[in-house]
């Protein structure tokens, strides 16, 4: 600890408010903008935000739509789902990764993930595939990507489309390529606690295919390229001027935020490496040849659930990411899939612990975060 800190100084999960206050005047300079333009859906500050990020992540083109959620399911819309194609993906993962395939009336097939990456396995993934698959989705989950020379090898060789969900992990690469950039469509989130977060919610698809962009921005307004003609069935899936107002702001400054977001992990690694704690935690782990980006810091850790409780009760911020994997929520038994089926997603789920590990964070909260897992396992 830093001499003369309280010990009972909180250590919240994600701290916003530190972010905001570094970037206020701008912010507020061009929320007030759009409030004096009275100009709120797409618009120049979109296309042009569009056009940034485009830049930013080394790709043709960006659309941006509503929710990392609508990025997938739109994404998807472009491939031509139709009831019973069988979409691949992880159980390990948030909810809408899956829940866009069955909006579709789709089916998810799951393929289990890496112990070490948290990603898919790309070794299972060919056993997934079957004459019905149309795409996979792989993950890169809390920041880093999957295995994605691996994956488009597979998917190559049959002929199925490649939607990445990257909705974690922008500003991540792989041998020097961006997620988001290395399939058919990559797909983002601008939800608030992301790395690159907006002020509510946002999102948006990557492709280097100009006829997939067509489709999808006539997809993202009900199918519409003008008024009153729809050439497709799409849905109301726009981002918004103040959104991309927003996020103009802060993508100069995506770089240096995962730069001290990673930064902060090696802290991390360091501090458990001295406390002694490697036989009680497993720390993150880094694929070769992949630039991490921490939207998650995710140990794992013996007595998870004890462990929790004493964090919350000595005040710092944790959460799981996820309890559940998704071949076992109640809305997909019907898939047939039981416990034990996937072993790797069902272990991970028991043991993993989110810390924090924002840009803001201080050397001496993350020293009381170690400090406190310290305490726990030696008490």
């Amino acid at each position: 600890m830093v001499a003369g800190e309280p010990l009972s100084v909180k250590v919240p999960l994600l701290d916003l408010k530190a972010q905001f206050q570094q970037i206020r005047a701008a912010v507020l300079s061009a929320v007030e903008g759009v409030c004096e333009d009275q100009s709120f859906i797409l618009g120049q500050r979109v296309e042009t935000f569009e056009a940034d990020i485009a830049d930013y992540l080394g790709c043709r083109y960006a659309v941006g739509v509503a929710s990392g959620s609508d990025a997938l399911l739109l994404s998807l819309m472009t491939v031509g789902i139709e009831p019973g194609d069988e979409v691949i993906t992880v159980p390990f993962t948030f909810f809408s990764t899956a829940g866009v395939v069955s909006r579709l009336s789709g089916v998810p097939v799951f393929v289990d993930i890496q112990t070490d990456t948290f990603t898919m396995d790309p070794d299972q993934l060919e056993k997934a595939v079957t004459p019905r698959t149309k795409a996979i989705i792989p993950v890169h989950l809390f920041g880093q990507c999957a295995d994605m020379e691996a994956i488009m090898d597979v998917a190559d060789r049959h002929g199925v489309k490649v939607i990445e969900d990257a909705c974690q992990s922008i500003g991540a690469s792989r041998h020097g390529r961006r997620a988001g950039t290395m399939g058919y469509t990559g797909c983002f989130s601008f939800f608030p606690s992301k790395n690159l977060g907006g002020v509510g919610d946002g999102g948006l698809i990557t492709t280097n295919d100009p006829a997939v962009r067509e489709l999808l921005l006539a997809l993202r307004v009900h199918g519409s390229r003008s008024d009153y003609h729809h050439d497709h069935i799409g849905l109301n899936s726009r981002l918004d001027a103040m959104e991309a107002a927003v996020l103009r702001v802060k993508l100069p400054y995506l770089k240096d935020w995962n730069t001290k977001r990673a930064r902060n992990a090696a802290k991390y690694e360091r501090l458990f490496a001295d406390a002694g704690l490697f036989d009680r935690v497993t720390l993150p782990t880094t694929d070769a040849g992949n630039v991490h980006v921490f939207n998650q810091y995710t140990i794992r850790a013996q007595r998870r659930d004890e462990l929790m409780a004493y964090l919350k009760d000595h005040e710092i911020g944790h959460k799981v990411y996820y309890p559940v994997p998704l071949h076992l929520q109640e809305c997909y038994q019907p898939l047939g899939y039981q416990k034990g089926h996937f072993p790797v997603s069902e272990l991970l789920a028991r043991e993993v612990l989110s810390l924090p590990i924002y840009p803001e964070l201080t050397d001496s909260q993350i020293q009381r975060v170690v400090q406190s897992i310290s305490d726990f396992y030696k008490s």
